[in-house]
């Protein structure tokens, strides 16, 4: 009886999955088993599949002429038959989709069967998904045409008449700078009050740069980083920090943050959670509902309508989708009456930064580089073929290029290049948008969109996700050879993406011999830029808080990852810091690694040496694999009120690390972290580098009833939280933040006083310099 209960609730969810996602996605059978070719008659067709290239843009689909009464091509002019490619492939499969939804006969499926297989709410899909085309139908009144009319009203989207360049170079853009300065003036005053100094003694030069971010995790990064992040602010810490950054969940944390559903108050972000996700974001008729009733349905699907709309090569795709489903369960307020449409661009978000009132956030993705074309030699090429050779050297040149967005520019370090963030979305072509046919600009690409790029976990490789389940396999006997071959075959695992990841318009078409020479080929040829949850690479955005110019003294690192220890994710960051010549950061911290010498220490920092992007990604992703198969896997073994020491096995609620800008002329390689005991003297700190401060969400006796290692709710593939749980979580988070609160308040007043150390010695220095000057100009006197 249990299994048959089992089977039953699994069959219903994967049957919510798969009904909405062909709702949402247009899936249809006839889409998987052929090819769909643009209008310049090119086409991509998987290995073996019969390319038949008779077929149109515009599918003629059996399925749906035998779906109803109505021939394919009414249905497909319905949609209107000479709109874009990607409108059209969408609206047509999407019609298809519908009619075999609808045409299901639930009256004559026996109560007995169809109430045991089938939710009650999947007996009303049809009338749902039928609701939904009316909606997308591009006839003049409906709903998808008032989007796309809107799309070029300058009053609606005063961006479409604004002409944007490609702005090349290593600088902070002007509008981040212009941040810098003004938040500079209330992180002053916030210090003052955080120290309990007079905000008169403090000058603003002696006022370190903090940054904060938070892990991926999907709901439970989010949730436990808005604990994390209330109680910093409720300690006078948050109004200390100049950026934030996140990862996956904590890139939705500062989405929310940064919009009207928070109004910029964690607590009140609390509560929003708490009426929110106690339902899933893939639960049909609550997604649909919120898609086809006003006036979320136009808030939600604006994104979608000008991007398929306004972009004829642009994919629709599972993370299309899953952005709209996150964007109705987490941008919609309770009461779904009160959506803000301010909340629909990232750009926007400047009104809470450009005054400086609050800190700047940092969103990541990556772009996965896997360069075979470029190193096949000309045979292969002809060919068609690799040899083991190649597919060896194309994975040591295989890296993650890491791109960022914040309300004023979309950048990548890599390619020392971005745009504004307000021309998201549309088309550049040597270094300059282009617009339309109307002769405007589309858009800036929604949050929905973004949302789903900023957690597509899912789109992971086939490597990741076999390193998830191997623990599983490996306890099968019957499988141990499956696991044996997998783990051969790893190379090529590592270059497959089952599920595609989102595109957006490329901006670096065009560009060759203007951006660096160490740039892949394809980056100046390929329209899309095809972007991916940036945990695949670093699960903590540490590498944008080092970028130049941004001058971060102080890193707040919360760590809600479910691989805290494995992943040593803040060690993962070494092979970057050496590569970019980064000066001061700490060198060797993360979690150790059992019967370590110091010796093997110093080796693996030697090899983290790295002439190039490509060459440094290679070195740690093999970093990152042996700690893989050495960390040591035990819990940490923490207790309630023991703070660990340096010379402890594990890290314990707050760890503190000073780096040094220290360097040795006897040997290349940069000086060790140190690992500060909590009660070291803060005052008498001598290491001149970056202090990180790192707090991992472990257990904690003070709060019963939630362990992140093994409650079932707190993984990251759970999209159900209840109220109760996500008051465990925070408290969780709360009780993990005091353990270290005093520790990071010395640490904070060590770097100020440190700082302003350093400024009295070289204005003292300078002040003698200028006596001996005009010493020298008006001659001596008493010789």
């Amino acid at each position: 009886m249990i299994t048959k209960i089992l089977s039953t609730s699994r069959w219903r969810s994967r049957l919510s999955l798969t009904l909405l996602s062909s709702s949402l996605l247009g899936y249809s059978a006839h889409r998987r088993r052929t090819i769909v070719y643009n209008d310049s008659g090119k086409g991509r067709a998987p290995p073996g599949w019969k390319v038949d290239k008779s077929e149109a843009a515009i599918l003629k689909s059996s399925d749906a002429s035998d779906s109803g009464p109505e021939s394919a091509e009414k249905d497909h002019s319905w949609f209107g038959n000479h709109d874009s490619s990607a409108w059209t492939i969408f609206s047509s499969n999407f019609a298809s989709a519908g009619a075999s939804i609808s045409s299901i006969e639930w009256s004559n499926i026996g109560d007995n069967i169809s109430d045991f297989i089938m939710p009650d709410w999947a007996k009303v899909l049809p009338g749902f998904v039928k609701k939904l085309q009316l909606e997308l139908e591009m006839a003049p009144g409906s709903l998808a045409d008032e989007i796309w009319q809107e799309a070029s009203d300058p009053d609606i989207n005063p961006e479409v008449i604004r002409s944007a360049r490609v702005r090349l170079g290593k600088d902070l853009c002007k509008d981040e700078k212009a941040f810098q300065e003004r938040r500079k003036e209330y992180v002053t005053l916030a210090l003052a009050r955080y120290l309990d100094i007079p905000k008169d003694e403090i000058d603003p030069e002696d006022v370190p740069t903090i940054a904060m971010c938070g892990s991926g995790g999907g709901l439970r990064a989010l949730v436990a980083g808005t604990g994390s992040y209330l109680s910093a602010k409720e300690a006078g810490l948050f109004d200390c920090v100049t950026y934030t950054a996140g990862v996956s969940g904590s890139c939705w944390l500062q989405a929310l943050f940064n919009s009207s559903v928070a109004g910029q108050n964690h607590e009140r972000l609390v509560e929003h959670l708490k009426r929110r996700l106690g339902v899933h974001i893939a639960f049909p008729p609550a997604a649909l509902n919120l898609l086809t009733s006003a006036p979320t349905n136009k808030f939600l699907l604006s994104g979608f309508v000008e991007k398929l709309k306004g972009d004829p090569d642009a994919d629709f795709g599972v993370v299309d989708a899953y952005g709209l489903l996150l964007a109705a369960r987490l941008l919609v307020p309770r009461g779904e009456l009160g959506v803000d449409a301010r909340d629909l661009k990232l750009s926007n978000q400047r009104a809470f930064t450009d005054d400086g009132t609050n800190p700047l956030p940092i969103y990541t993705a990556v772009r996965h580089e896997i360069p075979l074309d470029e190193v096949k030699t000309i045979q292969e090429k002809v060919e068609g073929g690799a040899s083991p050779e190649t597919k060896e050297l194309a994975k040591q040149e295989s890296w993650f290029q890491w791109f960022e967005f914040t309300p004023y520019e979309f950048w990548c370090e890599e390619l020392d290049a971005g745009i504004p963030t307000w021309s998201l979305g549309r088309k550049f072509q040597d270094g300059t948008d282009v617009p339309r046919e109307n002769g405007l600009m589309l858009p800036e690409l929604r949050v929905p969109q973004l949302l789903g790029i900023f957690g597509s976990a899912f789109c992971a490789t086939l490597s990741h996700y076999y390193k998830e389940v191997r623990p599983l396999v490996q306890g099968i006997a019957m499988l141990s050879g499956v696991d044996n071959l997998l783990e051969e075959r790893d190379d090529d695992l590592l270059k497959v993406h089952p599920i595609d990841p989102a595109s957006i318009p490329n901006f670096c078409l065009g560009l060759e011999g203007r951006l660096p020479t160490s740039c892949p080929k394809n980056i100046f040829t390929s329209s899309h830029l095809q972007l991916m949850d940036a945990g695949m690479s670093n699960n903590l955005p540490i590498y944008p808080l080092l970028r130049p110019g941004r001058d971060i003294d102080i890193v707040i690192a919360f760590d809600a990852s479910a691989d805290i220890k494995i992943g040593n994710w803040l060690s993962v960051a070494d092979g970057y810091a050496k590569q970019r010549g980064v000066k001061g950061w700490p060198i060797g911290l993360g979690w150790p690694k059992a019967d370590i010498s110091h010796a093997q220490t110093q080796q693996e920092l030697e090899l983290a040496q790295a002439s190039s992007p490509q060459e440094a990604a290679g070195r740690v992703a093999e970093a990152r694999e042996q700690q893989r198969e050495t960390a040591n896997l035990t819990e940490a073994a923490v207790t309630s009120g023991k703070h660990t020491s340096p010379d402890d096995a594990d890290l314990g609620y707050c760890t503190v690390w000073i780096g040094t800008t220290e360097e040795r002329s006897s040997s290349p390689e940069s000086p060790t972290s140190k690992r500060l005991d909590p009660d070291a003297d803060w005052e008498l700190l001598t290491p001149d580098g970056i202090a990180v401060i790192y707090f991992p969400f472990l257990p904690n006796p003070k709060v019963e009833g939630v362990d992140p290692n093994t409650s079932d709710f707190m993984s990251t593939w759970n999209f159900v939280y209840t109220p109760e749980q996500i008051d465990k979580v925070v408290a969780l988070a709360r009780a993990n933040f005091a353990e270290g609160k005093e520790q990071t308040r010395r640490c904070v007043r060590a770097v100020y006083e440190r700082k302003r150390n350093a400024r009295l010695v070289r204005e003292e220095r300078e002040r003698v310099e200028r006596w001996r000057r005009r010493m020298v100009r008006g001659g001596d006197h008493f010789g």
